[in-house]
């Protein structure tokens, strides 16, 4: 079985989930802050070296009207650019209201307003990831 990468595409930050071995659950690792493509790309290079990835799953924030927008064709860009570089396959998923079901999740488990901005993207990255586990 292989591990999967889940990741949620911003312009500031880039959530970062790993499936488990077996490919059945999702955890998040952590939240990269984006600094330039060269260091951003790198990063994530580490994380497909530390865990042997061969898959990534790319979240696209689709419009709600199933476009793509400005975020969509930045994410589309980055996913190509990932897979063009380091040969893997980029899995687009549909990450519609993944940032509102992150939020909540950290809502409900009490975490203060001020320390959420540190958590959401990664979480929001395990939703993108659960997404896709769910569909195999």
């Amino acid at each position: 079985m292989e591990r999967f990468l889940g990741l949620d595409v911003g312009t500031k930050t880039i959530g970062v989930a790993v499936s488990d071995p077996l490919g059945i659950t999702a955890q998040p690792v952590t939240t990269v802050i984006r600094k330039s493509n060269k260091e951003d790309f790198q990063a994530i290079k580490d994380f497909i070296d530390e865990y042997n990835i061969k898959t990534v799953i790319v979240g696209m924030p689709y419009n709600m009207n199933g476009t793509i927008g400005p975020s969509g064709e930045m994410a589309k860009k980055f996913g190509e650019k990932l897979k063009n570089k380091y040969g893997i396959n980029i899995i687009y998923i549909d990450e519609r209201n993944t940032t509102k079901m992150a939020e909540q999740v950290l809502i409900s488990g009490k975490v203060r307003r001020e320390n959420r901005k540190t958590h959401i993207d990664k979480i929001a990255a395990v939703f993108i990831l659960e997404t896709y586990l769910n569909m195999i």
